[in-house]
């Protein structure tokens, strides 16, 4: 028997251009009855192991209808349920395989005697373009490191790792605009004996963009009315935030006309399937409930609210397949005081 162990060395999460790596060690257990082995039986042997990352995509069969030729067809089914000597990293799973990386050889012929272990380093980067792991109600995008080993005379094993993915937008768009303010200022001749500058690290350029995202500030206000009068004045301070940080926003009960008891905030995701996937037109777009604020304002000229985001949702985006489409809105839920004459 032969133990395979997987580690991430850098945490289970990624962005989209960063380079993953994964260690897999490979043991021989020994065990009380490995004196009483002969000769032949003091080793095992591994005829090869291989690593691939794909990422599987499953739907919801309620509400979106994909395009028959992105189904798998029957051969492939077949195959991937009673094959047993061919390695196939998405062997058992629902949905379609929207990204598979080429599958990477760790060894060949590797012989293991008692109470010895073999380590090798899986190394693949996520290209750019990738979906972000998600897990809507609609659609579920998932990412695996599918590790196989075969023995001699032996059927294939897997070993999946799960991790998951974010994508940050603009990383190519600033580097390219970098370059070519650099080439149009540039007007001195080039210096051979000059090094040239290294290209910075993905989550260094990933976090330049966020906080050039983030930073911009310029007060939103919004007048909240209804069909009685004004209700209240509410200011967001920005529009665009960061996962973990705290949404804070204001209420202005100074200049309205009916009283307000009470108010909720909620922060909800919209996901949205595109009417050419739909599977039904009357099919909306879904809600999802992550945190809530709620307060008393009665008698109350000016309150605020703070919403924070959690880290494990996904942020907004926008793919290829359905054109599916998240966003993060608030939802407002005021208690209205009317007063009533009776004659």
């Amino acid at each position: 028997m032969i133990e395979v162990k997987a580690n991430l060395l850098r945490g289970s999460t990624f962005l989209a251009g960063e380079t993953i790596e994964c260690s897999v060690t490979f043991t021989y257990p020994n065990d009380a009855n490995a004196h009483s082995r002969s000769s032949n039986e003091q080793y095992e042997v591994l005829a090869w192991a291989s690593a691939q990352m794909h990422c599987q995509c499953t739907v919801s069969d309620t509400r979106v209808n994909l395009p028959k030729s992105s189904n798998p067809s029957e051969a492939e089914v077949t195959t991937a349920g009673s094959g047993n000597t061919a390695f196939l990293p998405n062997r058992g799973e629902r949905g379609i395989c929207v990204l598979s990386t080429v599958p990477k050889i760790l060894f060949c012929d590797l012989h293991l005697t008692p109470a010895q272990s073999k380590t090798y380093i899986y190394r693949e980067t996520l290209p750019l373009d990738a979906p972000p792991s998600y897990r809507g109600q609609a659609i579920k995008y998932s990412y695996k490191i599918t590790i196989g080993a075969q023995r001699v005379n032996s059927p294939i094993k897997l070993v999946r790792v799960p991790l998951r993915v974010l994508v940050v937008y603009g990383i190519s768009e600033m580097d390219f605009s970098c370059g070519r303010e650099e080439r149009d200022d540039s007007v001195t001749p080039s210096n051979p004996f000059l090094e040239e500058e290294e290209e910075r690290p993905i989550l260094e350029r990933a976090m330049q963009v966020l906080q050039h995202t983030i930073a911009r500030r310029g007060p939103n206000y919004f007048n909240i009315t209804n069909a009685k009068g004004k209700v209240c004045k509410f200011c967001l301070f920005k529009s665009s935030y960061q996962l973990g940080e705290n949404i804070v926003g204001t209420f202005d009960f100074s200049e309205s006309s009916i009283p307000c008891v009470q108010f909720s905030v909620t922060l909800q995701s919209e996901e949205i399937v595109c009417d050419s996937y739909r599977l039904k037109p009357t099919h909306g777009a879904l809600l999802t409930t992550y945190t809530k604020h709620h307060d008393f304002c009665l008698h109350t000229s000016k309150t605020h609210m703070v919403l924070p985001i959690p880290l494990h949702i996904t942020p907004g985006f926008i793919t290829d397949i359905g054109e599916w489409c998240l966003a993060l809105c608030s939802l407002f839920g005021f208690t209205l005081l009317y007063y009533f004459s009776y004659f």
